[in-house]
């Protein structure tokens, strides 16, 4: 009976060894995320720097653009500074879970894939993938793309949209490094792009009569900023902050410097 008794205990006790050890795990963890930044006095934006009107480097070798101006304006109203950290923009999720980065800012496509390995802020912009072409070329639609040589960048979700779209299925698909490059080779052994549309209607207004965008969408996005995925006090500082710029006009005219038109979402 003692044995009984003595066995029963020990049985007790390892399951409630077990329990406690299963709460601690339990706990959420602590996040610092916003007060980080703010210890520091500065928030590290990551970004391909190749990517007009959203984030470029000039002539000026300055980095400028759309996001650029909302994270400025954002980090100003915080009383923290912005520094831009130019990614490798296949890689940008090992940046941002290394902690070299503390966000990414820079026309960033909400996905499924990208919704597992980061936390994606409310959506501040909608935006389109296009085709893009040299402006004399006999491709007039998506239909018109057979064999063709295609032209996406690595790691982008246009890469995803043209292997989604089934009209594209035999085009000859090749993966670049930027938007840049893909410009530059279109009628020099690309025949055709897909990018995002806000890049294509910049490049085809700064560069006019040498590109065409055509009316077809592949596919329809939304714009959001990327944090790790515990970092949702920083998360909810910066769209705090975003939406007090949409109540007060500052969204609407930082907008329209770079679109002619607010073109914003968020409320």
């Amino acid at each position: 009976m003692k044995k009984f008794l003595v066995g029963l205990l020990t049985v007790a006790l390892a399951a409630s060894m077990l329990v406690g050890c299963g709460k601690k795990e339990e706990k959420t963890k602590t996040d610092n995320s916003l007060k980080d930044v703010q210890s520091k006095k500065e928030l590290i934006l990551g970004l391909d720097a190749s990517f007009p009107p959203m984030g470029f480097t000039d002539k000026k070798q300055n980095i400028v653009g759309f996001d650029i101006d909302l994270a400025k304006e954002v980090t100003k109203r915080m009383a923290i500074k912005l520094k831009l950290q130019p990614i490798n923009w296949d890689s940008k999720e090992q940046e941002l879970d290394t902690g070299k980065i503390d966000c990414i800012w820079n026309g960033l496509t909400i996905s499924p894939d990208r919704k597992k390995v980061m936390l994606c802020s409310e959506s501040y912009m909608d935006n389109h993938q296009v085709l893009v072409v040299p402006a004399k070329s006999k491709i007039k639609s998506l239909s018109d793309v057979k064999k063709q040589t295609v032209g996406v960048q690595k790691g982008s979700t246009a890469a995803d949209a043209v292997d989604g779209a089934k009209e594209l299925k035999n085009a000859d698909i090749q993966l670049l490094g930027d938007n840049v490059q893909i410009l530059n080779d279109l009628g020099n052994g690309l025949d055709a792009a897909v990018m995002d549309e806000v890049v294509a209607k910049y490049y085809t207004k700064k560069d006019a009569g040498k590109y065409k965008v055509l009316d077809d969408s592949v596919t329809t996005e939304k714009y959001v900023i990327g944090f790790r995925k515990d970092d949702k006090a920083l998360c909810n500082e910066v769209i705090k902050q975003l939406k007090a710029m949409a109540k007060d006009g500052t969204l609407k005219k930082i907008s329209t410097k770079w679109f002619d038109e607010d073109i914003t979402t968020i409320k």
